[in-house]
């Protein structure tokens, strides 16, 4: 067993190193569930989020769509969603998917109008005093720092362990880039605009503080929309946010950077992009499963290897 000393010569000798260890966190990244309403998929879910708080991690993340794209988009669906948040026993951090507001013009949904199912997310998710899971909500909203964009409460930053988090409003069905009408357009444009500012102001804070890397959440999987020669093509809702600003941004700051989100329900962990036809190697992607596969997953960053964190599927 290693004496108490030991450790203070440890640290002391990173000190003179101009170093100090690196400090390893846990948390938990999930998304695209619970799919359905019925008692054996409310019970799986809870049956999942006993098992997350059984690891006792720093936060979980829930990347979005929170309910399956053919379900009704009504008061009672939310609030549902919002108690099942409270059972998390630590923090809980949620950026919402397009099957909370986007897509809830669908007759299945129930026929809303999507920009007041927006609203009305923000309203039960993000309102004055609500904290999502047991635990203090963590960090900073960008309607707090940034007065042109004031609507987008549901942005957000916050630091842990030398690591920047940071979400972002981006959703699946092309980050709702679509000319259905004038008003979804403009919606996006301004949307798209805040996550580029939001994201932007994340990578000045990160170099500011010294950040030893940023995790980056979102709901859409950016390769959605993608054609044969080209993954973000011009009538690409996530070329903006992605190629324009997030590929230079990780390319210019050379630490690691991991992007999580949900959207196709396939467990992944590689580093699938490139800009300017050469891989952006700090950039590593973790998609999380969905649907009818409920399992979370639970990061662990360590700062050691080429791959500075590990990535466990947790079941129910």
């Amino acid at each position: 067993m290693f004496k108490p000393h030991f450790w203070l010569r440890l640290l002391l000798l990173a000190a003179l190193l101009g170093t100090t260890p690196a400090r390893a966190l846990d948390f938990v990244a999930l998304g695209d569930m619970p799919y359905g309403d019925s008692p054996a998929i409310e019970a799986t879910y809870h049956r999942l989020i006993a098992r997350i708080n059984a690891t006792r991690p720093a936060f979980s993340v829930h990347v979005g769509d929170f309910k399956s794209g053919g379900t009704e988009c009504s008061d009672a669906a939310f609030v549902r969603q919002r108690d099942n948040f409270g059972r998390f026993d630590h923090p809980l951090v949620y950026t919402p998917g397009d099957n909370e507001w986007t897509d809830c013009h669908r007759r299945s949904n129930g026929a809303y109008a999507p920009i007041e199912r927006l609203a009305r997310v923000r309203q039960l998710f993000f309102g004055p005093g609500i904290t999502l899971g047991k635990g203090p909500q963590p960090g900073l909203a960008q309607s707090e720092s940034m007065p042109e964009f004031a609507e987008f409460v549901e942005n957000r930053r916050w630091d842990a362990a030398g690591i920047l988090f940071v979400t972002l409003h981006v959703v699946g069905s092309n980050n709702g880039f679509e000319a259905r009408s004038p008003t979804s357009s403009e919606e996006f444009f301004r949307r798209d605009r805040a996550n580029r500012a939001w994201l932007t102001a994340a990578f000045d804070r990160a170099r500011a503080s010294g950040a030893r890397g940023i995790v980056v959440f979102m709901q859409a999987d950016p390769f959605a929309a993608r054609a044969l020669y080209d993954d973000f093509p011009t009538w690409s809702g996530f070329r903006g946010i992605i190629v324009e600003t997030l590929l230079p941004l990780v390319r210019d700051w050379h630490k690691p950077v991991l992007l999580v989100h949900g959207d196709e329900h396939q467990f992944r962990n590689d580093r699938p992009f490139h800009l300017d036809n050469a891989a952006v190697d700090n950039l590593f992607r973790i998609e999380v499963p969905g649907d009818r596969d409920m399992r979370a997953v639970l990061i662990h960053w360590h700062d050691q290897g080429e791959t500075p964190f590990s990535a466990e599927l947790l079941a129910p």
